[in-house]
């Protein structure tokens, strides 16, 4: 009788003060006050988003991944990433740029800073603030940053994770099985020339890059420099050797796992278009996924070329800055799928762009991710409200404490291969600051190698001035 009584009241309060009938007296009664209390519970006391200002930026690195940390006069603070293996500095120096602005104008303080980013590592700092101030806006709103993209299409996202490789190529399909028995839904492979490189008669001109002077990456492990060289110029081939081997991965792969599983492939060696399309062919009896990042993405007259000629679906995009730098590829229909990276494409809103665009010309939208669990879960909003997402990568799988960076959200994280879109406002998640200090990135004993450390988000005065005249026009 109570809980009738007092939903009684709760009406008759609403309908009182609707009428203008309530004085003063009554407002003042016991039972009005609990009225008032129960009618106002969800209104926020501590955020008054057209009063709210940014005030300071800081950051702190994780897995080489810089995590900027935005602040406000309100006490509400937001996060975002700088793309892995990118430099702090991308973001910093845009500080001077958005303090004393409203962060929930994202789209206003977007167009003041996405002059400063490019393509590749250096669409990280743009990308991070842009993220950073999501999760403000949704605080601020007490919203999820789904609902301020336009609402969501999912409750679950689709993960697909990657594998660490062997050239082994029964350990490698072993390594996928495991995959699927943690209930993994799609997977990638990194299957490139590297793996076969040892073999006599499998390369022609591979041995021509070795003894260059530069580097090379580790997961192509060919000796050399042309891992810093367009693929169409270092005339790499592969031989029909060559291509029996290369094959042998995924056969084994699929008699180990079967065919239910959708499984890319990725990290597949510098060579040209005529050795992607011998390769790609090679693959159909195996129906992979897709092929990624097979020349660089800016040739799309070549992609164009390598797609139409294998039904092999082809994947690019991860380095590619604001939706600008996909429409070529797109308007042409140059590659079967695409694949940004919300933490390097200029953020979410740009992503949720980019995958809307694409939906427009039939083409299926993934998502690179190789980051921390903040831009993890900001990715999460921008595939809950996009309708043509397919997968989210997921790069740490192996990463005992990678979850433990974060709080707020049920761990962990992906369960069963999905992971659920999170309903508090903003991103959804904040650091765990135990963790991060003990897990932050430290200078390297080797004073050769790279130095990703920033300190745990210590004071950037030093970035608070404007010291250029921004403007591209006269």
């Amino acid at each position: 009788m109570k809980s009738n009584n007092t939903g009684k009241g709760r009406r008759d309060f609403l309908k009182n003060a609707g009428a203008g009938g309530l004085s003063l007296a009554a407002l003042t009664t016991a039972p009005f006050r609990e009225q008032i209390a129960y009618a106002t519970q969800n209104v926020r006391t501590d955020s008054h988003p057209s009063e709210l200002r940014i005030t300071d930026m800081r950051v702190c690195s994780v897995l080489r991944t810089p995590i900027i940390r935005i602040y406000t006069n309100q006490g509400l603070i937001g996060h975002g990433d700088v793309r892995d293996i990118g430099d702090h500095r991308y973001a910093l120096m845009l500080k001077s740029r958005i303090l004393g602005e409203n962060p929930c104008n994202v789209e206003k303080i977007f167009r003041i800073i996405k002059q400063f980013g490019y393509h590749g590592r250096q669409g990280g700092g743009v990308s991070g603030v842009e993220t950073a101030l999501w999760d403000l806006a949704g605080k601020a709103y007490g919203v999820p940053v789904y609902q301020l993209l336009g609402g969501k299409y999912r409750d679950l996202v689709r993960i697909y994770c990657d594998t660490t490789s062997s050239s082994d190529p029964q350990e490698f399909a072993n390594r996928l099985k495991e995959r699927v028995d943690r209930g993994y839904t799609a997977l990638k492979m990194d299957v490139g020339i590297g793996l076969i490189a040892d073999i006599p008669g499998t390369l022609v001109n591979a041995e021509f890059w070795q003894n260059q002077p530069g580097g090379m990456s580790i997961w192509n492990r060919i000796p050399g420099s042309y891992s810093n060289t367009d693929h169409p110029f270092t005339r790499v081939q592969v031989t029909e050797k060559g291509i029996e081997k290369f094959v042998e991965f995924f056969a084994v792969m699929r008699e180990t796992i079967g065919y239910e599983i959708p499984v890319g492939v990725d990290h597949l060696g510098h060579f040209g278009v005529n050795e992607a399309i011998k390769l790609c062919r090679a693959m159909e009896p195996y129906t992979m996924a897709y092929a990624e990042d097979l020349i660089p993405w800016y040739y799309t007259d070549m992609w164009r070329d390598i797609t139409e000629s294998t039904t092999t679906p082809t994947l690019t995009g991860e380095d590619i800055y604001l939706l600008d730098g996909f429409k070529e590829l797109l308007d042409k229909r140059a590659v079967n799928m695409i694949h940004p990276d919300p933490v390097g494409d200029g953020g979410l809103l740009e992503t949720k762009k980019i995958g809307d665009y694409a939906e427009q010309k039939g083409i299926t939208m993934m998502m690179h991710h190789a980051s921390s669990p903040v831009s993890l879960m900001a990715a999460t909003h921008v595939a809950a409200a996009t309708q043509n997402f397919s997968w989210l990568e997921h790069h740490f799988v192996d990463l005992e404490w990678y979850d433990d960076l974060v709080t707020g959200i049920e761990k962990p994280i992906v369960q069963d291969g999905y992971i659920k879109v999170p309903e508090k406002p903003g991103i959804g998640v904040e650091l765990n600051e135990e963790v991060v200090r003990e897990r932050m990135d430290r200078p390297p004993d080797n004073p050769n190698a790279p130095n990703h450390a920033t300190g745990f988000f210590e004071p950037t005065p030093e970035w608070d001035e404007v010291r250029s005249w921004d403007r591209i026009w006269s």
